[in-house]
């Protein structure tokens, strides 16, 4: 037990300091991330930080990897809680952006921060550019499981996956507007208009 126990410790601490970057990016933005502000939120000292990252750059870039893979695994969940028709799932996934827990407003500013380091930072610009490719495949394929002929299934996803984002945006920054079910409304609206008259159209 005690072997395990030891194991274990270096991945909590390396989650850690994860985790407080998430927090000082979603309360601080990108010009408030640093080795001390990381530091103090995770309750450890800047050694600790060096010792488990080559660098706060490092650091920032597996956060977006986990904070990443926590919004896939809550948009597989909603997905595969719709059920098993292909446009339920689909709405699911879509649907799944504006509810929490990807809803939250904390996790829509450290998104925000990590759009903001695209511009500047490489190594957080080819991940984004993996992980929306990543997002748009899996609308991709939910589109040709709904009927979509794979040719029309790419600018498909990337009008989806653009409408979701506005969506979502909205939601965070004007959530006095409106409110997580009439997002989902909306959203719902739109991706039936478009299956219904495609299909329509491809049946003609």
């Amino acid at each position: 037990m005690t072997r395990a126990f030891s194991r274990a410790e270096p991945d909590a601490r390396r989650q850690s300091l994860i985790d407080a970057t998430q927090r000082v990016l979603a309360e601080r933005g990108v010009a408030g991330v640093s080795v001390r502000t990381i530091c103090a939120a995770a309750g450890v000292s800047p050694g600790l930080l060096r010792h488990y990252f080559a660098g706060i750059d490092a650091l920032i870039a597996d956060t977006y990897v986990h904070v990443a893979a926590q919004a896939s695994i809550a948009l597989a969940a909603a997905r595969d809680a719709a059920g098993p028709d292909p446009r339920a799932r689909l709405l699911g996934f879509v649907t799944g952006s504006l509810k929490p827990p990807i809803s939250d407003p904390a996790l829509l500013a450290t998104w925000l921060g990590f759009w903001e380091l695209v511009k500047s930072d490489s190594v957080i610009a080819r991940l984004h550019a993996q992980i929306y490719a990543e997002s748009r495949l899996q609308v991709e394929a939910l589109l040709a499981e709904c009927g979509v002929p794979r040719v029309d299934c790419p600018a498909a996803a990337i009008g989806i996956t653009a409408m979701v984002d506005g969506l979502w945006l909205e939601l965070g920054l004007a959530p006095q507007a409106f409110g997580s079910d009439a997002a989902c409304a909306i959203a719902t609206e739109w991706v039936n208009a478009w299956l219904d008259r495609h299909i329509i159209v491809r049946d003609r």
